[in-house]
């Protein structure tokens, strides 16, 4: 196949968003599977500032590190959101790629931003990533739609400030101690800690706080975490894909960003989950309403508690760009599924592309 019928992959990397450097891990890991007999990377980074940088994909290619570079020397781009906009050079792009995390990246904005320059891409659409961004919006919804989640509190910072004392007594009476306090719009464990008492209650909040101005205090449960990805199924009409179950099995307290992403022991990651066939099905049904209630689209990866005292499967968090990482749940999950890597970006591009020709079909006129 020659280079000009390839399709060009604009790979969004980097962001502004504390999760920054996954993003650069999960960036590099991408460029090295995605099938170059199909397909041409324009690799463009966004750096720390948010300024979008073309970046040179020789020297991406030569470089073969674990984290991918960002030049922030490199040539700028200015996106002008509007029917048509050009990306990389002002080369034609036929689908964007964004591997990046956390707030402006993966709460819907980017993903406003590329529907109003018509520009085909993956995963979820503006709707289903603000709701999966927004952890109390996503357990309220996972709730309507029947799904258990554990109890919890939301504080805001405006409530914190002028109601702190209520809040602690709501924490103490509703949900006791030990709690897990988080921000409400943040993923890979930024921000998280967890409180034994009405001291460490008041520290981590003001440190969820730094992140977000909303805060999830969750009940800690004696649970296993059970993780699923999902896909969207070439036929539209068809329900979604759900892989086999994983578990985390984390040293410490909880699965933390260090044992995630820059340290190889501390968490053992058992793909396929010891479970039995009954749970399997279950935690597949529940990863999948909890995926079509979620508006999600393309991809997501299905966190779910199961409760060791009752064994009921809770449903915990929905994330819409997940880890690509070599050690990331969700291509591993698919990978143990019968999916490889390659496959997967491939059956993700075709997606992308399918959607967005629908929706340029759909009536814009009376």
């Amino acid at each position: 196949m020659g280079d000009q019928k390839k399709l060009r992959v604009a790979v969004l990397y980097g962001g502004r968003s504390s999760e920054h450097d996954v993003s650069l891990q999960s960036a590099a890991c991408v460029l090295a599977a995605l099938d170059r007999e199909r397909f041409e990377p324009v690799p463009i980074a966004i750096d720390r500032d948010g300024t979008w940088h073309e970046q040179d994909l020789r020297l991406l290619d030569a470089s073969r590190s674990k984290a991918l570079p960002l030049d922030a020397n490199a040539p700028r781009l200015d996106l002008v959101a509007h029917p048509g906009a050009k990306l990389g050079a002002g080369r034609d792009i036929d689908v964007v790629l964004p591997i990046v995390h956390g707030p402006l990246c993966e709460d819907g904005s980017l993903q406003g931003l590329l529907e109003l320059a018509d520009l085909p891409y993956v995963g979820s659409a503006v709707l289903g990533s603000a709701i999966c961004m927004d952890k109390d919006v996503a357990k309220r919804l996972a709730r309507a739609a029947g799904l258990e989640t554990v109890n919890y509190v939301t504080v805001r910072r405006g409530g914190w400030a002028a109601e702190a004392q209520a809040l602690r007594r709501r924490v103490r009476d509703e949900l006791g101690y030990p709690v897990f306090v988080k921000p409400a719009n943040l993923g890979s464990s930024v921000g998280i800690s967890r409180a034994h008492d009405e001291a460490g209650l008041d520290r981590a909040v003001e440190l969820a706080l730094g992140y977000d101005d909303k805060v999830l205090v969750e009940q800690a449960v004696d649970c296993r975490e059970i993780e699923l990805a999902v896909l969207s199924a070439a036929d539209p009409a068809a329900p979604p894909e759900v892989s086999v179950p994983g578990e985390i099995n984390a040293e410490e307290a909880f699965y933390t960003y260090e044992r995630k992403y820059e340290q190889a022991t501390g968490a053992r990651l058992q793909i396929p989950a010891p479970l039995n066939p009954t749970q399997v099905a279950e935690a597949q049904a529940i990863a999948r309403r909890a995926f079509v209630a979620l508006e999600c689209d393309g991809m997501a990866r299905i966190d779910l508690f199961l409760d060791r005292n009752s064994g009921r499967l809770l449903f915990s968090e929905a994330n819409t760009i997940p880890g690509f990482t070599t050690i990331s749940m969700y291509p591993k999950l698919w990978e143990a599924s019968g999916l490889s890597y390659a496959a997967l970006l491939s059956r993700l591009i075709d997606h992308a592309r399918a959607r967005h020709a629908r929706r340029t079909a759909l009536r814009r006129e009376r």
